[in-house]
C-alpha cells in the first residue's frame, strides 16, 4: 500500500492529478490536503474516485526557501478519510505512519463535514483579510469588519447546508472563538499571495462559495462583493506570473 499526499495548491490540483494519475499502482491513494471543499472531486476525475481519500491539515506555516518550511506554531494535524466514511486497513495505516512522524492523525467520521468546518473558518478568515488590506487583529477588533467575518461564516454554513452537510448551530460562534484566538499579527496565505501579486487560491476559496451557493441556490452577497473587487488582482497575478501559488496554509485544528 501507498500513500500520496497532493499539497500543490489548489488551482494545480488538476495539474498534479493528471501527473500523479500514470504513476499509481496498486492499492496507492492520493489524499488531499488543499484548502477548499472539492480538491477530492477534482482528483477523483483524474485518478479514479476509489484512489482518492479526502483530507485537510491544521497548520500555520509558510515557505521559506525551496523545500524549507517555517511553523509559526506548535501545533500541527491531518485528517482524512474516504467519502463514503470508509474506514479501511490502508487508512489506519496512514494514521500510524503520521503518528510515528509526530503528526497528530485522525479519521474523522465524516471527511465533508470536517472540510466544510474548515472551509467555513479560513475562507471569511482570508477572504475578508484580503478585501480590508489588515491582519487579524485589526479585522477583528472593528465591528464592520468582525460582523464580515461572521456574515461569511453564516453564508458558508447556508451553503453547506443546502448541499446536504450537517454544519452545526455552533459551528460559526466555534470559528470566531478560533480567530478570536489567533495571532493578531496573522494573514492568510490567500491575502499574502494577492499583498505580494501572486496567483492565490480565491477560486478555491471566495470562488467556490459564490459558485456553490448558486448552484444550491443560496445567496452570498458578501463573498459576491468580495469577490468581484478581488478577481482583477487575481487575473492580473495570473497575467504576470508564471509560478503557481506559494505552498502554505491555514488550518482550524
Amino acid at each position: 500500500m501507498g500513500g500520496c499526499h497532493s499539497a500543490a495548491r489548489s488551482s494545480w490540483v488538476s495539474v498534479s492529478g493528471r501527473a500523479m494519475a500514470t504513476a499509481l499502482s496498486g492499492e496507492t491513494f492520493v489524499v488531499p490536503l488543499q484548502n477548499g471543499v472539492d480538491a477530492a472531486d477534482q482528483l477523483a476525475r483524474t485518478v479514479g474516485e476509489g484512489r482518492v481519500v479526502g483530507g485537510l491539515c491544521a497548520t500555520f506555516s509558510f515557505v521559506v526557501a525551496p523545500g524549507r518550511i517555517r511553523s509559526l506554531g506548535a501545533f500541527h494535524s491531518v485528517r482524512f478519510g474516504f467519502m463514503d466514511a470508509a474506514t479501511t486497513e490502508r487508512t489506519d495505516r496512514l494514521r500510524s505512519a503520521f503518528d510515528r512522524a509526530g503528526v497528530r492523525a485522525t479519521i474523522p467520521p465524516d471527511i465533508h463535514l470536517a472540510l466544510w468546518e474548515k472551509f467555513l473558518f479560513v475562507v471569511p478568515f482570508g477572504s475578508v483579510g484580503a478585501f480590508r488590506k489588515a491582519p487579524i487583529g485589526e479585522t477583528r477588533s472593528d465591528p464592520e469588519t468582525r460582523a464580515m467575518l461572521e456574515r461569511g461564516m453564516r453564508e458558508i454554513l447556508a451553503v453547506a447546508r443546502a448541499r446536504g452537510v450537517a454544519l452545526p448551530d455552533e459551528a460559526v460562534p466555534a470559528a470566531m472563538g478560533f480567530i478570536d484566538s489567533l495571532d493578531p499579527k496573522g494573514t492568510a496565505s490567500l491575502q499574502r499571495d494577492l499583498a505580494e501579486g501572486r496567483p492565490s487560491e480565491l477560486e478555491a476559496w471566495t470562488g467556490a462559495v459564490v459558485r456553490l451557493g448558486r448552484e444550491a441556490g443560496v445567496p452570498t452577497p458578501l463573498h459576491a462583493e468580495i469577490y468581484a473587487v478581488l478577481l482583477p488582482r487575481e487575473r492580473a497575478a495570473r497575467l504576470h506570473s508564471p509560478l503557481p501559488p506559494r505552498a502554505g496554509g491555514e488550518g482550524a485544528g
